[in-house]
């Protein structure tokens, strides 16, 4: 059983309108729009709203507080009932995100679905049909549905309703198939929601074929421009009669378009994959840890890498595993032979060298010369000339070393939080054995700072490879001025110091032998140490990133591509699990 409430919507724009003695449009075909309300929240929302709505009905014995708007200054909706009462605004917290395991995929599909069909009262295969297309975004459905109106939603999708598809099926006891050009029986024939008819056997040759070309999910019909999507009950049951592995496949195809097609849920990366997807219930741009314990970057799926933004940390990544470093030192450090032009180095102070091949050249320009030489002069050669290549390989020396200094940095900072990640074992170890000789209960205090510095460790790490794209030439070069670029980098540097600084002092205090102190004053000083230390580690790293969100990314114009995941003092948050259950009580009736 479905319930109704009335609804009447008055945008701002309509007020000063009417204002103005100017009539109104209407928002939807009639004054009065009826609306099923559901146990799950329908959200409306578009770039340039005129309104912004949330339905959610909590039960059937619930007050009239049914109604949930996006709490904004800006909003342009009124919401008036007819019994005149007036609602408070309500914000729901949400987690981040969910885990969607196999068994909860079902469920999770299911719930999009029945959205679907309660809303606009159709069945589950056109549901199907029209999440698919819009890429499982219910939002941007009913926005498509608010502002174009259901028949361009389902023309725009490929939704084909024909009321009278039963009954046309058995107007003739022969059907001409238009595709084998073959009289069979009306009941080997299929007629699809279109009204095209053909042949069951031409149905399951086609269905056959567009699986195996991939178009599984959206199968269209045969006709010619005919854009309307096949009956996927139909396409499972002609299927499963002579190719019940491909209507398996169909099946399977079906149920994991949702993750596959829809962006607000990805597969976690782990590797071995433990079989699970994330979706994001808030932004897309956000860190999240999987139940496997996996924690990533939703956005571009590698591992958090906070401050860093995706753009940056890609090229990061392939900078540190590629060969390119080694081309830098290879043209800094040897000079090719002039004969086989292999790279030859130095190993004496004579810049009279040989290369294996037996060819004798000069190290200082690389011209060949002969085998004699003097103090002073090489037989038969002379140079001092100016020459470009040695310009190159001076930028070529200042761009190692400036790779080199941001890489050690971050590549300390990493070693150190895979050596600390040995402590939560030590540690626990420690907390066994002060509460068998104190009187001391409470160490929450040491897992918090523990917690505090592998979140500390990881975003310093990745604070340098930011700093390297953010003050070099590959991104930002055109962006900043020499003076400009100075003033925002000891801006950061100095933050990232004392941001660094009270990371090591941390570090340096939970490795204390807290479980050998007899005096419970000693262990109460530690305590007190760690927990301010936590607070300030947490106020030092929000800061920075204000910093980089503000001050850095914020005054550019290339900012808004370079975005990064938000700062919270908790670290990562763990996904929640999917609940496996759901209701089978869909409405699936045209």
């Amino acid at each position: 059983m479905i319930r109704y409430k009335y609804c009447y919507f008055v945008s701002r724009k309509q007020s000063k309108r009417e204002e103005c003695g100017k009539p109104s449009p209407s928002l939807f075909s009639s004054e009065f729009s009826l609306f099923p309300f559901t146990d799950h929240p329908i959200r409306s929302q578009s770039p340039n709203p005129t309104f912004s709505i949330l339905f959610q009905m909590e039960d059937y014995g619930s007050s009239d507080d049914d109604y949930h708007f996006s709490d904004q200054e800006d909003s342009d909706v009124e919401l008036i009932e007819n019994d005149d009462r007036n609602f408070e605004l309500v914000s729901s917290k949400t987690p981040t995100a969910q885990v969607i395991t196999k068994e909860s995929l079902i469920a999770a599909q299911k719930e999009d679905l029945r959205r679907v069909m309660d809303m606009l009262s159709v069945k589950q295969q056109h549901a199907r049909t029209l999440l698919i297309y819009h890429r499982w975004d219910v939002e941007n459905l009913f926005e498509v549905y608010v502002e174009r109106g259901k028949a361009f939603m389902f023309a725009q999708a490929g939704v084909s309703v024909d009321e009278c598809r039963d009954s046309d099926s058995s107007v003739s006891a022969l059907v001409m198939c238009e595709i084998c050009m073959d009289d069979v029986p009306s009941d080997e024939a299929t007629r699809m929601d279109c009204g095209h008819c053909f042949c069951n056997t031409c149905w399951t040759q086609h269905f056959f074929v567009k699986i195996n070309e991939g178009q599984s999910k959206r199968i269209r019909c045969m006709a010619h421009k005919c854009n309307s999507i096949c009956d996927e009950a139909v396409v499972r049951t002609l299927l499963s009669r002579e190719h019940p592995d491909m209507a398996e496949k169909y099946e399977r195809f079906l149920l994991e378009s949702y993750i596959e097609d829809n962006k607000r849920v990805k597969w976690c990366p782990s590797t071995p994959h433990c079989g699970n997807a994330i979706r994001a219930v808030g932004d897309d741009l956000c860190e999240v840890e999987c139940s496997c314990g996996e924690q990533f970057c939703f956005n571009c799926l590698s591992e958090a890498h906070s401050p860093c933004s995706c753009l940056m940390w890609k090229l990061w990544e392939k900078k540190c595993r590629d060969e390119s470093e080694t081309v830098n030192w290879i043209t800094v450090h040897t000079k090719p032979c002039p004969k086989c032009h292999k790279p030859v180095e130095k190993n004496g102070g004579c810049n009279l060298v040989a290369c294996i091949c037996g060819q004798a050249f000069c190290w200082l320009c690389g011209g060949a010369t002969g085998r004699e030489h003097t103090w002073s002069s090489i037989a038969g050669h002379s140079c001092g000339r100016y020459k470009e290549q040695e310009k190159s390989a001076e930028r070529a020396k200042r761009d190692l070393y400036r790779y080199m200094h941001y890489h050690n940095r971050y590549k300390a900072h990493t070693d150190s939080f895979k050596l600390e990640s040995k402590l939560k074992g030590l540690i626990q170890g420690k907390i066994t054995a002060s509460e068998e000789k104190s009187e001391l209960r409470d160490y929450s205090w040491v897992h918090n700072g523990l917690s505090k510095l592998f979140r500390s460790r990881r975003v310093l790490s990745h604070s340098y490879a930011f700093a390297f794209y953010m003050f070099g030439d590959e991104i930002f070069k055109e962006e900043m001025s020499d003076a400009e670029r100075e003033i925002k980098q000891n801006l950061f540097e100095d933050q990232q110091q004392q941001f660094e600084a009270n990371v090591e002092r941390l570090s340096k205090i939970l490795e204390e032998p807290f479980e050998t102190f007899d005096d419970d004053a000693k262990v109460m000083a530690i305590r007190m140490e760690i927990i301010n230390l936590s607070t300030l580690i947490d106020g030092l790293c929000k800061k920075m990133y204000e910093c980089i969100e503000n001050d850095l990314l914020g005054s550019i114009s290339l900012g808004s591509i370079h975005s990064i995941a938000p700062y919270k003092s908790k670290g990562i948050e763990r996904a929640s699990e999917l609940p496996v259950c759901f209701s089978n009580k869909a409405n699936n009736t045209v």
